[in-house]
Formats: C-alpha cells, structure tokens, sequence
C-alpha cells in the first residue's frame, strides 16, 4: 500500500482532537514528499543531525518534531527551526534549549518526557522528580522554553492492560499539572506509537507518533 494510502486510513481513525506526527526517522526525502503531497505537515524525527539535512532539503512549511533521546551538544543544530521537542528529560536538556533558543531569539515548545514504562531503556523524569522541577519552575528562569505539555512512552509488550494502566497514569498527572496553571498552553500530551496509539487515544493522548504504519518498515 503507498504511503498516501496509509496516511488516509491512519487520519480517518483519528479524533480532531489528535495530532499525527508522521515518524520519518531514517526514511529518504521522496518518501517524505509522498506524505506531505498527501497533506502531512508535521514529521517527527530521533536524531538531529539527519532532521537538520531533511529541513534544509524538504518543503518550508513542514513542522519538524525531534522525537528522540537529545544529545545535548546537538540541540544548537535544531535551535533555528524545531517546531516541538518531545523529548526533554533531563534539565540538562532544558537549560541547553533554553541558551541555544535565546541565541537564535526564539522561544521553543517542548514537552516534559516522563517515565512510565517498566523497562529501564525508556528515558523521562518521574513523577518525582517532575513535581521537584515545577515546584522550582519559576525560579529556574527558562524564558525561552515554552512547555506545553507531557510525553512519554509505554513498556512495549502485549500485555494492553498494562499499555493502558501507563498511559492512564500519564494522562492523570497531565491534567494535575494542567490544573496547576503553571504553563499559559499547557495542552499537549503525546503518547502512542504504530502498536499502541488507538489505546492511547483511548486514554486521553491528544498527539500520537506514527512511523512504521505509514512509512512500512523501518531502514537502518
């Protein structure tokens, strides 16, 4: 089935509320294009270095995600132009963003990346530790991050009990910190993948990352 074809099927299951990112990683430019000639603008990428040659390549318009792990002497390269960065987990990560988005005279949206998986090769703040991090919000000063929701990713098994118990437990804290008000557009929460993001959705995801469903499988 061509990728405009799955992108259509994909869109159709999907409520106004929800957000597609097409996840592009490691898929040529043509393929891309087959996408966004089919009326996908945001694509959503893991490493830098490539989303940064896809951007000076492809179409101006496209929103570009960075979906990945951050290096963070890496975050410079996406300053100029990222769209959305999922996955801020560390504060590291936050105070690089923060100098590098005022270096280019920009404020950048990102989503605080929480941990509710069981495997321990998933990365995110805990809850913990997030609630540590916003307690501080104001103090820490990062006038050039605007967070405008949560992500995270849920233990990749078939138990979907277990997907849904994660998701449901991020999606509770979303609307905990969303009630806060500490954020002006708090209002994003990604989560769900090509295996799991009607369960997601179920569970109040307002933003789901799909790759392989569109694209076919992945190239390495």
């Amino acid at each position: 089935m061509a990728i405009s074809e799955n992108l259509r099927s994909i869109v159709t299951e999907l409520p106004d509320s929800v957000t597609l990112v097409a996840v592009s990683k490691t898929k040529p430019n043509e393929h891309i294009l087959e996408a966004y000639q089919a009326g996908q603008r945001i694509f959503g990428e893991n490493k830098i270095q490539e989303m940064t040659a896809k951007y000076e390549a492809l179409p101006k318009d496209i929103q570009w995600h960075m979906i990945g792990h951050i290096q963070t002497n890496k975050i410079k390269y996406m300053a100029p132009y990222v769209s959305l960065v999922h996955g801020c987990d560390r504060e590291k990560v936050l105070k690089e963003i923060n100098k590098e988005a005022a270096k280019n005279n920009r404020i950048i949206n990102c989503l605080l990346q929480v941990h509710i998986a069981e495997e321990d090769t998933k990365f995110g703040f805990s809850k913990e530790e997030l609630m540590e991090l916003l307690g501080q919000w104001v103090k820490k000063n990062y006038s050039s991050i605007n967070v405008v929701g949560l992500m995270g990713m849920a233990t990749n098994t078939d138990q979907i009990e277990q997907v849904k118990k994660e998701f449901s437990t991020l999606s509770a804290l979303f609307e905990e910190i969303k009630a806060k008000q500490i954020f002006r557009e708090f209002n994003i929460l990604s989560m769900g993948m090509s295996g799991d993001y009607l369960t997601a959705i179920e569970c109040g995801s307002t933003m789901v990352r799909i790759g392989s469903s569109i694209f076919g499988s992945r190239n390495y």
